[in-house]
């Protein structure tokens, strides 16, 4: 079920987006981002870097698996399109890695049974135009509490 939905027209605005999300992030939050190749995943989670305060380059960890960031609070930004068994996110040592941070999982929606109840979910999709992005939220577990501030901070970006 997708609590609410936003459309952006540039990579611009999908960072604006992010970063309003990031104001309601804490630690130990956890983001997963799902969406095609090309759909603003690391777009997005360069805009939540920024909204915590992060002035190093975000890219894209795909060949890394991880890469780890700090600002105001601590980003771990993790892609799992490689891994071929869930039992390869324990290898990463994720949950201590984590410990503290906000947690983004790209291709997250594959794992997301295994990061706990508590999370965010934004599913990125391509739109008409080559910049257009539908970005839809659903909250799930401690993040419903903050469904209303994420609606107004989103819909304001």
């Amino acid at each position: 079920m997708t609590d609410l939905a936003r459309c952006t027209h540039s990579a611009d605005q999908t960072r604006r987006v992010a970063h309003a999300v990031a104001t309601l992030c804490g630690p130990g939050d956890v983001v997963v981002l799902a969406g095609g190749l090309g759909s603003g995943k690391t777009t997005f989670v360069q805009g939540l870097a920024a909204g915590l305060d992060v002035t190093e380059t975000v890219v894209s960890p795909t060949f890394t698996l991880a890469r780890t960031y700090d600002g105001r609070l601590r980003l771990v930004h993790v892609d799992v399109y490689r891994l071929e068994s869930a039992h390869e996110l324990y290898d990463l040592g994720l949950d201590d890695l984590a410990d503290g941070a906000v947690l983004v999982v790209e291709w997250g929606d594959v794992v997301a049974d295994y990061l706990g109840p508590d999370l965010l979910e934004v599913r990125l999709t391509t739109g008409a135009g080559s910049d257009d992005r539908h970005l839809a939220f659903t909250a799930r577990g401690a993040w419903r509490a903050r469904q209303t501030a994420l609606a107004s901070l989103v819909e304001a970006a």
